[in-house]
C-alpha cells in the first residue's frame, strides 16, 4: 500500500492462509525462493486477500473485506504478473514449499526521487511466521534493487495499527520517516473504515539490508 499522493497499498506481514499452506510450512520441505510468474497470480491474490482480511479490520471496511476483495486482488495480480513490459520496472518474488505459497514480496523500482524503490506488498503465510521468510524476501527485494538501480534506496508504508509489522521493519534496520493517511483501494472511499494512517519506513542505498 502507498500513502496519499502515491499509488498502491500498505503492507502486512502476518497473513492467514488455508490450512494446506500452513501445514506445508510447519514441517515439510525447505522453502524455495524464486521470481514470480504469471502462473503465480491466483495464489498470490488469494494470500493477499487473506492477509487483508486478517490484518486490515478497522482500516478497510468490512463490506469490502468480506465482499469483492478476492476478485479485486485477482485482477490486480493477473495484470501485474502478465505484463512483461511493466515487469521491467517491478520485482516480484515468491516463497513456496511443496507447491504451497508461503509468502511473496512485490517491489516497484524508481518509485520515489528521494527514497527509491517501493516495497508495495510483503505478505507471509500465518503458519509460516518466525521462520525468517519475511526477512529473506525483504533481502531478495533489496538485492534486486541494488542490481537494477545501485544508487537507489528502499522504502515502504505500513499501517499505523500494525505494530508487529513496524517492529519487524525496525529490526531489519528501517527508519520511520513520516505519517500519512491511507488512500482507498481502487480509489473508492467506501472501501475505507474511517481515516486510517500509515507510516513510511526507509532503507538508504548501501544499508545493511542490501548486504544481507
Amino acid at each position: 500500500m502507498r500513502a496519499a499522493g502515491a499509488v498502491g497499498y500498505v503492507l502486512a506481514v502476518t497473513p492467514s492462509v488455508p490450512a494446506s499452506a500452513a501445514s506445508a510450512a510447519a514441517g515439510g520441505p525447505e522453502p524455495h525462493f524464486r521470481p514470480a510468474g504469471a502462473a503465480d497470480a491466483p495464489a498470490v491474490a488469494a494470500l493477499h486477500a487473506a492477509s487483508w482480511r486478517r490484518h486490515y479490520r478497522g482500516a478497510l471496511s468490512d463490506a469490502y473485506l468480506d465482499g469483492d476483495v478476492v476478485t479485486d486482488r485477482e485482477a490486480v495480480w493477473a495484470g501485474r504478473l502478465a505484463d512483461a513490459d511493466a515487469a521491467k520496472g517491478r520485482l516480484t518474488y515468491v516463497c513456496e514449499a511443496d507447491g504451497a505459497l508461503l509468502g511473496f514480496v512485490h517491489t516497484v523500482l524508481h518509485e520515489h526521487p528521494r527514497w527509491g524503490a517501493l516495497v508495495d506488498n510483503l505478505h507471509v503465510a500465518y503458519g509460516s511466521q518466525r521462520r525468517g521468510i519475511g526477512a529473506r524476501l525483504m533481502r531478495l527485494a533489496a538485492r534486486g534493487v541494488a542490481e537494477r538501480t545501485p544508487r537507489a534506496g528502499l522504502h515502504l508504508w505500513v499501517l499505523e495499527q500494525n505494530s508487529r509489522a513496524q517492529a519487524f521493519y525496525a529490526a531489519l534496520g528501517g527508519s520511520r520517516t513520516e505519517r500519512a493517511l491511507v488512500p482507498p483501494p481502487g480509489g473508492d472511499p467506501a472501501r475505507l473504515a474511517g481515516s486510517p494512517a500509515c507510516l513510511r519506513y526507509v532503507w538508504p542505498a548501501g544499508a545493511g539490508l542490501f548486504r544481507g
